[in-house]
C-alpha cells in the first residue's frame, strides 16, 4: 500500500459539458479530483474510455492501485436503470440505452454503481452534508430545471421502475406555463432559476423604473436569479413581488413533498441556494403555517445543501456499498 488511505472509492459526476472524477475516502472526503471535457458528440464508447482511463490515471498519480478501490459510483443526468447500470435516455448528452457500467468495467474492473445525478446529490447530503444523520430526506435542486431525489431509510427511493422521482414535475400554479416535459404548470416552470430569470426579465421590461434594470446593467441579457433577490432586499417593489411569488410557488411544492414523504429534512441545492436564510427562512415559516397537521405533526426543516461543487463526486461515491 502506497496511498494514505487503505481503501478508497472513485466518484464520477457525468455532465453535459464536463466529467468530474474524484478519489473519495471512507468518510466521503475528496482526496483528489480532476475533470475532463465530455465532448458528448462523440460515440459513447469514446466518452466512457476517457472517463475510465482518467480515473485509473488519477488513482495511480495519488498512489492507489485498483486493489485499493472498493468501487466506482457514477451520477448521470437523465433516466437511469441503476440495476443494470444503463443510461436509458439523457437529452443532456444525447445518450439512448448506453450500457455505461459494462463499458466502464473494461477500464475499471471493480464494482460499478450508477444512478441519476439528482439522486446521487440527495444521497450525498445524507452521508456527508446538510442531512447527515437523517434516514429520510428530500432533495430539491433549483437550477435550469427542478430536479430532486428522495432518500427513505437511508436508500434512494426509485419506485418499482427505473427513473426515480421527478419532483420538478408536480403540478404547481395555474398560469398555463408550458413545461419542457410537455405538460403545463409543473413546479419547474415556477420554481427553477430559469423561471425566476424569465419572470424578472418580463417584469423589468414592463417596469424600466425598477431597480431590476440598474442591477442587470440595463441589459436583460445580464439578468440572473440573484438580481430579483437583490432588488427585493433593496426595497424595490418589483423585486419584492417577484420574490414573494417565487417563494410562494416553491413553498407550495415543498409542502406537497413534505405532506407525501414526511422526511426528516428537505435540502435545497442549486445556485439559488446562495441566498441562504433569505431563501430558507420564509420557506420554513410557510411550512409551519401550511403543512398538514400543523404543530401537532412533524414539520421538516428546509435547509441548503452543503456539498457545493463537490456534490456530484460525493454523491456518486456514496452509491458504492462499503
Amino acid at each position: 500500500m502506497t496511498g494514505k488511505e487503505s481503501k478508497v472509492i472513485v466518484g464520477i459526476d457525468l455532465g453535459g459539458t464536463s466529467i468530474k472524477i474524484g478519489i473519495v475516502n471512507m468518510t466521503y472526503e475528496i482526496i483528489a479530483q480532476t475533470s475532463i471535457s465530455t465532448n458528448a458528440v462523440r460515440p459513447y464508447e469514446e466518452v466512457i474510455e476517457d472517463m475510465g482511463k482518467t480515473a485509473v490515471k488519477l488513482l495511480a498519480e495519488n498512489g492507489y492501485d485498483l486493489g485499493q478501490c472498493l468501487g466506482v459510483g457514477v451520477g448521470s443526468p437523465g433516466t437511469v436503470d441503476s440495476e443494470n447500470g444503463m443510461v436509458l435516455y439523457s437529452n443532456n448528452i444525447c445518450w439512448d440505452h448506453v450500457p455505461l457500467a459494462d463499458e466502464l468495467s473494461k477500464y475499471l474492473p471493480v464494482p460499478i454503481y450508477l444512478n441519476n445525478d439528482a439522486n446521487c446529490a440527495a444521497l450525498g447530503e445524507v452521508v456527508k452534508g446538510a442531512a447527515k444523520g437523517c434516514q429520510n430526506a428530500a432533495f430539491l435542486t433549483l437550477g435550469t430545471g427542478v430536479g430532486g431525489g428522495i432518500i427513505i431509510n437511508g436508500k434512494i427511493f426509485e419506485g418499482g421502475y427505473p427513473g426515480g422521482v421527478e419532483l420538478g414535475h408536480i403540478t404547481n400554479g395555474s398560469e398555463g406555463r408550458k413545461c419542457t416535459c410537455g405538460r403545463y404548470d409543473c413546479l419547474e416552470t415556477y420554481a427553477s432559476a430559469t423561471a425566476l430569470i424569465n419572470d424578472a426579465k418580463s417584469m423589468a421590461a414592463q417596469h424600466p423604473e425598477s431597480e431590476l434594470w440598474e442591477l442587470c446593467g440595463h441589459s436583460l441579457d445580464n439578468m440572473n436569479a440573484k438580481v430579483p433577490f437583490d432588488a427585493a432586499q433593496a426595497g424595490d417593489a418589483c423585486g419584492k413581488i417577484l420574490i414573494e411569488n417565487y417563494l410562494r410557488h416553491l413553498a407550495d411544492g415543498i409542502i406537497d413533498i413534505a405532506n407525501i414523504f414526511r422526511p426528516d429534512v428537505i435540502v435545497l441545492g442549486g445556485g439559488v441556494c446562495a441566498q441562504g436564510a433569505n431563501l430558507t427562512d420564509p420557506l420554513n415559516s410557510y411550512l409551519e403555517e401550511n403543512c398538514f397537521g400543523g404543530s401537532v405533526s412533524y414539520i421538516p426543516r428546509v435547509v441548503t445543501a452543503q456539498n457545493g461543487n463537490d456534490a456530484g463526486i460525493i454523491g456518486a461515491a456514496s452509491l458504492v456499498q462499503v
